[in-house]
């Protein structure tokens, strides 16, 4: 492949990404439901359009640079956590893990109490795993589950599942997005985490209360669950999931291990064979995960045809050229790590994007690193959290059957987090990083 020299900084290379979004735009005016685009679609006229969008190239080297995007190491990290995400919820359902789960947690939590408690239980599992991606297809399914069986509406319930999900990620001392903001920044992650829940554990707080409040009009679509209705050893797979995950083990292991005990568990109890267990697995990745692998892989290759036409150096310039002080240099970095996410989809690629020239202004502006820090990884997370074409959003979608954008009125953590991460700029909060 002969690509010849790196192209200059150029806007018009960012025209792929506003064709995704008049597709949606275009369909919701046409329609009123954006379910009538399917994301697949949406992306695969994005990809054909940043295909043509670069002149004087050859479509055989167009094609290869859009194969070496989709197929970086992150992405294809992400794609073999989808399949095993895939494979563990085909088979806990399969065996009826799911729904034992969702009958363990009616009978031990009323129903005023869910919402609180699975954003609580999405909080603390993602600070252990360090990865939003995770805990989101590990709890997903049960939220489906518990969804079907009170009056919480299916997107309602996806959006308390992403919200804890997201607010881990932020804190979580092995996240990735973590560690790039602090080595970008030259930081100790227990001082970024310092300033970091300065700014979001109250408004995570402000979310739960509003869960309570929400909670207190909510019935069960059942009768009253006993102990006798609840099949406890089904139970285990979840249970040794969120254990492993609160433990801090990696997420592939995790999802590894809910895998076998689901099958071994449907095997020991009968009806259950080691064929079902095969077709189950396979179900669950074709089926749940097989639009957002797909999804995942354009969106890969769409941002490696767009840095390479100059649209991301482009976007770069124009953030960064007017900035006068240090409330302004701290709104750049912020809106530098909005449209990059935007643009890649993935936070942590955003973040490695936007760091160093993060770093550059803050040495400039004589900005705090650990408040650059938190602002990078802070504003990355608002994104990545309400995104429709970002991992979260597709992995809760793909395993509950519904459009990711039915889910994005009720992601109010994450739009909070936005408020909060603008009005710590603005408002030079907290004052001893500012």
């Amino acid at each position: 492949m002969n690509l010849g020299a790196k192209r200059p900084p150029n806007g018009w290379a960012l025209l792929p990404f506003g064709i995704f979004f008049i597709l949606y735009i275009s369909t919701f005016i046409a329609t009123g439901n954006l379910s009538n685009m399917p994301i697949s679609v949406a992306f695969m006229v994005t990809a054909i359009i940043a295909l043509l969008s670069i002149s004087k190239t050859k479509l055989n080297d167009r094609i290869a640079l859009f194969c070496r995007g989709a197929g970086n190491e992150t992405i294809m990290l992400m794609v073999v956590i989808f399949i095993l995400a895939g494979a563990f919820a085909g088979t806990a359902k399969s065996t009826g893990a799911i729904a034992a789960t969702v009958n363990a947690i009616l009978f031990l939590l009323p129903p005023k109490a869910i919402m609180a408690s699975i954003f609580i239980a999405a909080c603390f599992i993602s600070m252990a795993m360090g990865t939003s991606c995770g805990t989101i297809a590990a709890l997903a399914p049960i939220a489906v589950g518990i969804s079907g069986q009170t009056d919480i509406g299916l997107a309602q319930m996806l959006g308390v599942v992403i919200g804890g999900a997201m607010f881990g990620d932020n804190l979580s001392f092995i996240s990735d997005i973590t560690i790039v903001a602090t080595r970008t920044q030259g930081c100790r992650m227990n001082d970024k985490f310092k300033v970091n829940s300065l700014i979001v554990i109250p408004l995570a707080i402000l979310v739960l209360i509003y869960y309570i409040y929400a909670g207190m009009g909510i019935h069960s679509n059942t009768q009253t669950m006993t102990a006798a209705n609840v099949d406890w050893l089904k139970i285990v797979p979840y249970l040794m999931v969120l254990i492993s995950a609160l433990s801090g083990a990696n997420v592939m292991i995790v999802l590894v291990l809910g895998i076998v005990l689901s099958g071994i568990i449907g095997l020991v109890g009968g009806g259950f064979t080691i064929w079902d267990w095969g077709m189950a697995a396979g179900q669950g990745i074709v089926s749940d995960m097989g639009e957002l692998i797909i999804v995942s892989l354009m969106a890969g290759g769409i941002f490696e045809l767009v840095k390479y036409n100059g649209g991301i150096d482009w976007l770069i310039e124009k953030m960064t050229k007017n900035i006068k002080s240090k409330r302004g240099a701290e709104l750049s970095i912020g809106g530098l790590v909005i449209f990059t996410d935007l643009c890649t989809a993935n936070n942590t690629i955003a973040l490695i994007i936007s760091g160093p020239i993060a770093k550059n202004i803050s040495e400039k502006f004589g900005l705090d690193s650990r408040k650059v820090a938190s602002l990078l990884d802070t504003f990355s997370c608002f994104v990545q959290g309400i995104i429709p074409y970002g991992a979260q959003l597709l992995i809760a979608s793909g395993l509950a059957g519904i459009n990711p954008i039915q889910i994005v009125p009720y992601l109010y953590y994450p739009m909070l987090v936005g408020i909060g991460a603008f009005a710590s700029v603005l408002f030079r909060y907290p004052i001893k990083y500012s």
